[in-house]
């Protein structure tokens, strides 16, 4: 494990920096720790950095990657549409194979908001590689119309806004447009709206940086017909994900409501979901304590570890 204590920012030295080429594209990813393997999946508007009050506590079991997603951070954006490169199996085959670049075969997976989408995908087409999926605050297809009923579509704008060819002139114009708009997105979502105060110049960073403000939006484009039939036709039927399962919700999130855990038995065969009233969107960072002991009890579990 990298022992230095300068973590104060994303790009810090202490943090143990990595790249490696995989499915066509060189992607970033930091990893701290020993023991058995843990990946950790970002969501929106998020890059690696979302989970720093996570890795170290968690490197001191076990051994912590977490990569920028496809598109996001310091992981290249392929060129091209994003129907061509940004759908969600390039992004579960990037983790597929970024996992065995590294040697790993079988590993735990953590994720939240777009990395859940991710880590779902994984699970349903290589579950004899995850020796367990724990999750925060989980879009997955139980929530179905309920994304826009009438008291939630103006939760939901930013998807549709994604859409827009223009997006990122209006946003990447300069520092001002991008940090009223991230901050708008992580003040309103978080229980506490002064909880990213002191980050917010890391995240407006990431996001002014080449590429990374459409890099984000291009999951929106390539998964907007899927989120469309979820609308138009409600839950779908899936083969259910058999992959023991843990879900941490923000009971506070207003984007995506605890109470839409109420199908997840549709969809994960053996799963427990724990809702922290203290939280809203963004869980593990704003009430990361609780988060790394739930992420460690379950993954340090017999259940769990027996898959190991």
């Amino acid at each position: 494990m990298n022992t230095a204590t300068d973590r104060s920012t994303p790009d810090a030295g202490a943090w143990d920096h990595q790249h490696v080429s995989v499915n066509g594209i060189n992607m970033h990813y930091v990893r701290e720790g020993d023991g058995v393997p843990l990946v950790l999946l970002h969501g929106w508007p998020e890059f690696w950095w979302t989970w720093h009050r996570n890795i170290p506590e968690l490197a001191s079991r076990f051994d912590v990657i977490t990569p920028d997603l496809r598109g996001f951070g310091q992981t290249e954006k392929p060129p091209g549409s994003a129907l061509d490169s940004y759908t969600i199996d390039h992004h579960a085959e990037d983790l597929a194979q970024l996992t065995r670049a590294l040697g790993i075969e079988r590993f735990g997976l953590v994720s939240h908001d777009v990395g859940a989408g991710v880590a779902q995908a994984f699970a349903r087409k290589w579950p004899e590689r995850l020796s367990g999926l724990f999750f925060t605050n989980c879009p997955y297809p139980g929530i179905g119309k309920r994304w826009a009923e009438a008291e939630h579509i103006s939760e939901i704008w930013y998807q549709t806004f994604h859409q827009q060819e223009w997006i990122t002139e209006l946003l990447g114009r300069d520092r001002r447009n991008c940090e009223i708009y991230l901050s708008a997105m992580l003040t309103h979502w978080a229980h506490d709206p002064h909880a990213f105060d002191d980050h917010l110049a890391h995240w407006v960073d990431n996001f002014m940086a080449p590429g990374n403000l459409q890099g984000g939006c291009n999951w929106y484009i390539a998964q907007h017909e899927s989120r469309m039939a979820l609308v138009r036709d409600g839950a779908p039927c899936l083969p259910i994900i058999d992959v023991p399962t843990r879900l941490l919700w923000g009971g506070r999130d207003p984007v995506i409501l605890s109470e839409w855990a109420d199908r997840l038995g549709d969809y994960f065969s053996d799963f427990q979901c724990e809702v922290h009233d203290e939280a809203g969107h963004f869980v593990h960072f704003e009430q990361a304590a609780d988060t790394n002991r739930a992420i460690t009890d379950f993954f340090s579990s017999a259940k769990v570890a027996a898959r190991n």
